[in-house]
């Protein structure tokens, strides 16, 4: 009895440290993220920018990191999609445009205060031509936004920019929706000479212009929607890495603060392994032609801006999410917000995936368990962004949701359709071409876990996704006299979105020596049976020993009670007229049935069915004999018409 108590207490010590354990630092990082929209309340996508298409964008910057001010010169290459009179761009009212042209002639044009900037051209642009528009302007950026940025560090001035979802508008012209990417980029950004410019893609050139500054030309190759173009300028060391595998190898160009190199060079160190995790579960890195690297800038977290993010500091799990983004949001990007899961959950769980792979499975299993705790601390709460919510920043970047309960259903997926389907599945997603360099919904995800697994997920996804809030599970032990145990399984629902989550479930059962035997159960209904046979007489269980499932308040019941496996034997429905059916618990074959009167008489014999016609038998009371390879039971049943 004592290696008992001792087991038992060990389990108990162990749920409190998984349950205690946790990610403070990983929620600093989400929470962080989420602020930089936080401030941003215009998020509804402009329907008045619908009718064209971005090709290129030239954007030539000039600024001051000591000036809160920008002077800009935009020019857009666009494809019309319908016959346009004029076009729109998104501009904050608070930015003055001197002019617009096409083709060098001046359009006439008007800002509004619903932050548009509308010019008209002479004639209508035909459906399917392209034009070429460009917009000078400038000014002071909104202050109340976290769009565009000027502070300092250690006294150094410096301009940082963080636009997603809808902050772009206040620092240049241009379209700010889900569903249209820029082709091509090139950014020029003039600043004082004394400081370095950073931005999206291959830096081409710097030049000097006689007059203390500099310009910074970068060139971007690959698909990226508005929110992801960035700048950042201020005084900066930097420091390069190579990463990838030959032949696609490139640089990792770190900018940092100057006086504080060498303690973020020791901390980058973690970087290319990171990388090469991502790289060998999912595929090489989506903008290995160019480069990938960090920017530090004044934010509490990061902000995945496409090639170079930007970065509060260098904790290991910021730089896993906010490379992981590379992949899900950078290269595949959610197609509206109410599929935000898409970008921030997968990142999440990709920083999880670390923690499994650099620090071993228990303190994944702690991670797993820090992440269920914070998601069931409210009841409510889909992965799936409803449409009344999308116009609350706070509620399309819910740590609680977004991002942890995305990353749990992530690793669900994971764990009911095992690693070589999930992983194929996944790899699939990125690699289809409808998909890449542009925008996924959910439903894109689904179908392509159901392709490479073969099952069919509309249960899982209508539960865990669009559903809300989360089960709570009471599991019941029962001895059985012929050995082995019988498993009850019980579960109420949160959230009454969800009449049941359907699930496998892990169970670990202990034996008193220190054994131990985990059994995978697909739970599909209440109160479920399963017959387990055990090799070890138990002492102890754990429910979900590794904290896969998103569940809470479990309860665990063992009992002492020796119990006949047929007793949970039933027919239904009783009484019937026509057929006869019985339910047998999990593990039991069943490999004779005969029927009788009662007289005693045979009336009917079946083989290994559980489902008989009894259509034929006279009205009233009858008995069948069922033989198991557990033995037989003998039941009662009413026939009627």
């Amino acid at each position: 009895m004592k290696n008992c108590t001792s087991l038992l207490a060990l389990l108990l010590s162990l749920s409190s440290l998984f349950a205690q354990q946790g990610s403070d630092t990983f929620q600093q990082i989400v929470e962080a993220e989420m602020k930089s929209a936080h401030n941003i309340t215009h998020i509804t996508t402009n329907l008045n920018t619908s009718d064209y298409d971005i090709l290129y964008h030239r954007l030539d910057f000039e600024v001051n990191p000591g000036i809160h001010f920008i002077d800009g010169v935009v020019t857009t290459t666009f494809l019309a999609k319908d016959d346009m009179p004029d076009i729109t761009f998104d501009l904050s009212s608070q930015l003055t445009v001197s002019a617009v042209t096409l083709n060098g002639n001046s359009l006439m044009f008007e800002q509004n205060a619903d932050d548009e900037l509308i010019a008209t051209f002479p004639t209508p642009i035909a459906q399917g031509a392209q034009a070429t528009v460009v917009v000078t302007y400038s000014g002071q950026p909104p202050l109340n936004s976290d769009g565009f940025n000027t502070g300092n560090h250690s006294g150094i001035p410096q301009i940082w920019t963080l636009s997603e979802p809808y902050g772009a508008k206040d620092w240049w012209p241009c379209k700010q929706d889900l569903n249209d990417k820029i082709d091509t980029i090139d950014v020029y950004i003039t600043a004082p000479s004394q400081n370095t410019s950073v931005s999206n893609g291959i830096e081409q050139s710097q030049t000097d212009n006689g007059d203390g500054t500099t310009t910074t030309h970068f060139q971007h190759n690959y698909p990226i929607p508005a929110y992801l173009i960035a700048m950042a300028v201020t005084e900066y060391s930097i420091y390069e890495q190579t990463a990838g595998t030959a032949p696609n190898t490139f640089s990792i160009v770190n900018y940092l603060y100057p006086d504080e190199v060498d303690n973020s060079i020791a901390q980058l160190a973690v970087t290319p392994p990171i990388m090469d995790l991502f790289e060998d579960l999912f595929e090489t890195y989506p903008f290995h032609m160019e480069k990938y690297g960090h920017a530090q800038c004044s934010i509490p977290g990061g902000m995945e801006h496409t090639t170079v993010s930007f970065m509060g500091g260098f904790n290991r799990e910021l730089i896993a999410h906010e490379l992981a983004h590379h992949w899900f949001g950078n290269k595949i990007t959610c197609g509206s917000w109410k599929d935000i899961w898409l970008n921030e959950g997968f990142a999440t769980y990709l920083s999880g995936l670390v923690v499994e792979d650099m620090d071993g499975n228990e303190a994944f299993t702690a991670w797993k368990g820090d992440r269920t705790e914070f998601i069931t601390s409210l009841s409510g709460g889909s992965v799936y962004v409803p449409e009344a919510d999308t116009l609350s920043v706070s509620r399309v970047f819910s740590s609680r949701l977004s991002y942890n309960k995305g990353a749990m259903v992530v690793h669900m997926l994971r764990y009911k359709l095992g690693d070589a389907d999930f992983y194929q599945g996944v790899k699939n997603y990125l690699a289809d071409p409808d998909l890449a360099y542009g925008y996924a919904k959910t439903a894109d995800l689904q179908a392509h876990l159901e392709a490479a697994s073969g099952m069919d997920l509309e249960e899982f996804f209508q539960d865990w996704v669009y559903g809300e809030g989360y089960p709570s599970y009471t599991t019941t032990v029962e001895h059985l006299e012929e050995g082995g145990v019988k498993v009850t399984i019980s579960q109420t629902q949160s959230h009454p979105s969800v009449s049941y989550f359907e699930m496998p479930v892990t169970i670990r059962l202990f034996g008193a020596e220190g054994q131990q035997q985990n059994v995978l159960l697909d739970n599909t209904f209440n109160g479920q049976e399963f017959i387990i046979e055990v090799a070890f007489p138990y002492v102890a269980m754990q429910f979900d020993p590794e904290n896969d499932i998103i569940s809470a308040n479990n309860e665990n019941i063992l009992s002492t009670k020796r119990i006949n496996t047929l007793e949970a034997i039933q027919l239904y429905p009783n009484p019937a007229s026509g057929q006869l059916n019985v339910q047998l618990p999990q593990g039991v074959i069943l490999e004779k049935a005969v029927f009788y009167n009662t007289l005693g008489q045979k009336v009917l014999e079946g083989s290994t069915e559980t489902t008989w016609n009894i259509s034929g038998l006279a009205n009233g009371v009858h008995f069948v004999t069922l033989i198991t390879d557990k033995g037989s039971k003998q039941l009662r049943f009413v026939k009627y018409n």
